[in-house]
């Protein structure tokens, strides 16, 4: 069992990106008191601590930290069991590459889907996230987890994406089953199905 304490989090119930600290959270046992923050609004005591008004924030005591990966940094470092990152500093770079690059081409077309105004076209992002995704389902049958042996930060910014896919009218092909598989089991997890917001155990 890890430490317990209390923390305050603003985050949106529909956010992947706060879905991520709420999942950090839940693998880590940690009590913390989430304060939803839907998109467009900004209350005056979140505008008080960030002067980005930005969600997910998380407040420890006196310290206020924004930005999804210093949060995900900090509860890692703060909280350090379970480890979700590895011990030594080339595999952390690896994993921490990975993190980047989920980032950099799910991240953003899920993003693009998500945020586009209604009546855009999003058959181009659609058809790059699930051929991107399908494309690397075969590495889903080589470890239990995402290229690792242990479930990481790296699945912590993956699951999200994937649990929002009906939502964002992405269906995976048959040739994609190794990833299936993967997602049938973490999102069987305890952790993730405590993770989840109300508004997203409506999204499937």
């Amino acid at each position: 069992m890890g430490a317990i304490t209390r923390l305050t989090c603003f985050h949106d119930p529909e956010d992947h990106y706060s879905h991520r600290i709420r999942l950090i959270l839940a693998e880590k046992n940690v009590e913390c008191e989430l304060i939803a923050v839907r998109r467009g609004e900004c209350p005056r005591q979140l505008a008080e601590h960030n002067p980005y008004g930005t969600v997910p924030t998380l407040m420890d005591r006196d310290l206020v930290l924004y930005g999804t990966e210093v949060l995900m940094e900090y509860l890692e470092e703060r909280y350090p069991h379970p480890p979700l990152l590895p011990a030594y500093p080339v595999t952390r770079g690896q994993s921490r590459l990975l993190m980047h690059r989920i980032g950099r081409d799910w991240c953003s077309l899920v993003d693009a889907i998500l945020q586009a105004a209604p009546g855009a076209d999003l058959a181009t992002a659609r058809k790059e996230l699930r051929e991107s995704l399908t494309g690397v389902a075969p590495i889903f049958a080589e470890k239990p987890f995402f290229l690792s042996d242990d479930f990481s930060l790296v699945d912590c910014c993956l699951l999200p994406l994937l649990w929002r896919l009906p939502r964002l009218g992405v269906e995976l092909p048959r040739a994609a089953k190794p990833l299936q598989d993967y997602m049938d089991r973490m999102f069987a997890r305890d952790s993730f199905r405590s993770s989840l917001s109300v508004t997203e155990r409506e999204m499937r």
